[in-house]
Parts: structure tokens; sequence; C-alpha cells
């Protein structure tokens, strides 16, 4: 068994563009999938998982974040006041999940860039990545597996999804061996965002890493890829390749439901997935549903 995993770091600095103008003033990660932002359901997946030092890498214009995580003691007292429990419940949720540490990106200069402004932080010791615009529902279980997995093998864990063929090039595509594991394979390479004749499998990365410290010096001597960025991928790649040094890289297959809240239609079918399944919503909302789609047939 490897050093036990406390800290995780979410990646928060992007702008937002597909989903201007409601971006422009607000964060992409507080936008609200049911009744709670984007963002929160990612810290709790951290902490739902032991991870409860949790670091977001952030930027201009995201002090909503930090204010969501923080005390409102103003709102506080008046839903005590009210006798409003339920609610002030609700509001004392997201300030009590983790203990949260903030850090700017400066440069935006690739998620890889993004990562290694948590060196300091993170020391010499592994650690979970997990995007802030990806949300893997609560009831199928990804990132338990691959702290075990990091514990396990020593090694990086990135997590990977079967996508169709002709999706592939909006993500990294990764190069695998089978292991004794049906649902772990070893990642022996990795192309970020390939054509499809190019693409090594149809294995595509999603929003969810384990990663061992050396990952941070690989990143300090990563050049600039695709988008003239530093890519995680690249690097990825790099200790895939040299497991001798790095430890190597494995994959996590994960076949549960996952939401892309990074693309609008995605986002929308994300909310109307979530609260279908919710007791205080669903009952209303599935009939609704079913008349609706008849009358657009």
């Amino acid at each position: 068994m490897g050093t036990p995993i406390t800290k995780a770091v979410i990646p928060a600095a992007g702008l937002g563009t597909r989903f201007l103008p409601a971006t422009k003033a607000m964060p992409k990660e507080m936008l609200p999938v049911v009744d709670k932002p984007a963002i929160q359901y990612v810290v709790e997946e951290a902490v739902a998982a032991g991870l409860h030092d949790v670091l977001m890498i952030t930027g201009r214009n995201k002090n909503s974040l930090e204010n969501h995580f923080d005390r409102m003691t103003e709102l506080e007292d008046l839903l005590e006041r009210k006798g409003d429990l339920t609610k002030l419940a609700k509001v004392n949720e997201s300030t009590d999940l983790a203990d949260m540490h903030y850090v700017r990106q400066g440069d935006p200069l690739g998620l890889g860039h993004a990562i290694l402004r948590a060196k300091m932080h993170v020391g010499r010791e592994p650690f979970a990545v997990l995007l802030g615009d990806d949300i893997i529902d609560a009831r199928d279980p990804l990132l338990d597996k691959m702290l075990d997995e990091q514990q396990r093998r020593n090694a990086s864990i990135v997590a990977l999804m079967e996508v169709d063929p002709s999706q592939i090039h909006m993500y990294g595509a990764a190069a695998i061996e089978t292991t004794d594991d049906p649902d772990v394979v070893r990642v022996t390479g990795l192309v970020e965002k390939p054509s499809a004749a190019d693409a090594p499998s149809n294995l595509a990365i999603i929003g969810r890493y384990v990663l061992r410290p050396e990952v941070f010096d690989v990143l300090e001597h990563t050049k600039p890829g695709k988008g003239n960025e530093i890519q995680l991928t690249d690097a990825l790649q790099e200790m895939a390749v040299s497991p001798e040094e790095t430890g190597g890289v494995y994959g996590v297959i994960f076949r549960g439901r996952r939401y892309d809240t990074g693309d609008r239609l995605d986002y929308i079918k994300a909310i109307i997935q979530l609260a279908v399944d919710r007791d205080d919503l669903g009952p209303e909302l599935r009939p609704w549903l079913r008349d609706f789609a008849g009358r657009m047939e």
C-alpha cells in the first residue's frame, strides 16, 4: 500500500465561453444543476471518497466559487430567525463540506499548467484531480475504485469511458493492454484529440485522475501541445512509456452515468436525468416529460 491519499485538485479556471452570455459574469462551474451548482457535485464526490483537503485552481471573476463554500452569516441568521431549518441545512451543507483552498492559475496555459499550480499544496504525495465540469453520478462510484487501484499498483490512474468513434476527436484517447481485472487496463500510450482514423481505441479519458507526484516533474518540462497549451495528456503519455521512473499509467473503465456540464446540450440532459430520479421532483416531472415528448412527435 502506498501513501494514503487525502488531497483533491479541482481545475476551475476556464472561461466557459460555450455558455455565453450566461457566463459573462458567472463562472460556468456555478451554473445550477437542478438546485446545486455543478461544482458542488464535484466537491461532494471528492469528500465521499475520503478526500477532505480540496484545492481549487481558479482564475479572474471566479470569486463566487469561494463565496459558495464560505459562510454567509447574514443569510444563516435570517433563516434561523424564520425557523426555516431545511433551507439553513442546505446553505450550511456547502460550507461544511471540505477544507477548501484556492490558488489562481494566472496565465491560461492549459490543464497541465493548472495542475502544475497545485505542486506546492500537494507536495510529494499522490493526489486526485476532478475536472469541474464533469459530474459522475453518486450512484455509480468511480473515484473509490481509482484510489484503490492507485494504492494497489502505485501508479497514476486515469478514468476511461467508451465513446462512439465519431466522438473520440473531442477527448484524449488511450492505447491499452488488458490486466487481470476486466475494468482495469494498462495504458501504453495516449493521444490528445485524435481523428477517428488515428485514435488507438475508442476509450476516452474523462475528467478523473489519481496521479503520482512525479507528474509535476514531467509537467515542468512538457512543451505546449494542441492549442498551444500544456496538455496533461502529453505528460501522462511520457509517464505511460517510462513506468520504471514514474510508476506507469493504468486506466479504470467507467461504465456508469456521467454528465458533461461543459456542453450545453449535455448540461440540459444532466438536469433532466438528475431531476427525474429525485423523490421531490420526479413524480411530477416524469409524466410531464412523457406528455411533452408525445406532443413533439
